[in-house]
């Protein structure tokens, strides 16, 4: 008898908070560094969620730090967007660039994405070529994707932490 299996990655999902913000994050399948976040601010009465994601990269070129506030090309499941890039910080040997898909009200937003992802099966964040921009020069992996089964709960669960924050409007 022959038994057959596929490894899958865990649907690992952390939800925390800091300062006066909530999260609920998920670990990348294909590079486990990468990650996609949904920010939850107290200050905006936690009803907006700044949806973002990380690319781990080893490649090193001299100008990667010039790529902070520009926006990249990208394809998710394979349709075209862009995402700003809002951070590069040195990470292990290579680099962690943050890019933000930009911010929605949360429970639409979720819903919405949810429904996407069972539509889709997959979602999966592909960085492509652009006009002046050559992915491979910036990242030796280009592609990654992640399972948001648990998408609607633990971000409403992120949601509720974020009402427990106390703030003070400066």
């Amino acid at each position: 008898m022959i038994i057959a299996y596929q490894a899958q990655a865990e649907e690992e999902w952390t939800i925390d908070r800091y300062e006066t913000l909530s999260y609920a994050r998920v670990s990348g399948e294909v590079v486990h560094g990468d990650s996609l976040n949904f920010f939850i601010g107290s200050r905006e009465n936690c009803e907006t969620v700044y949806n973002n994601f990380t690319f781990v990269t080893y490649e090193k070129p001299g100008d990667i730090y010039q790529l902070e506030g520009k926006n990249i090309p990208i394809k998710i499941n394979g349709e075209d967007f862009t995402a700003k890039v809002q951070a590069v910080n040195p990470f292990l040997i290579g680099f962690r660039v943050t890019f933000s898909l930009g911010e929605f009200p949360v429970k639409e937003y979720i819903h919405r994405l949810n429904n996407f992802y069972k539509k889709e099966n997959k979602y999966e964040i592909e960085i492509v070529d652009g006009i002046d921009f050559k992915a491979a020069k910036y990242f030796d992996i280009t592609t990654n994707n992640w399972k948001l089964d648990k998408l609607v709960p633990s971000v409403l669960e992120a949601n509720k932490l974020c009402e427990t924050i106390n703030h003070l409007d400066s």
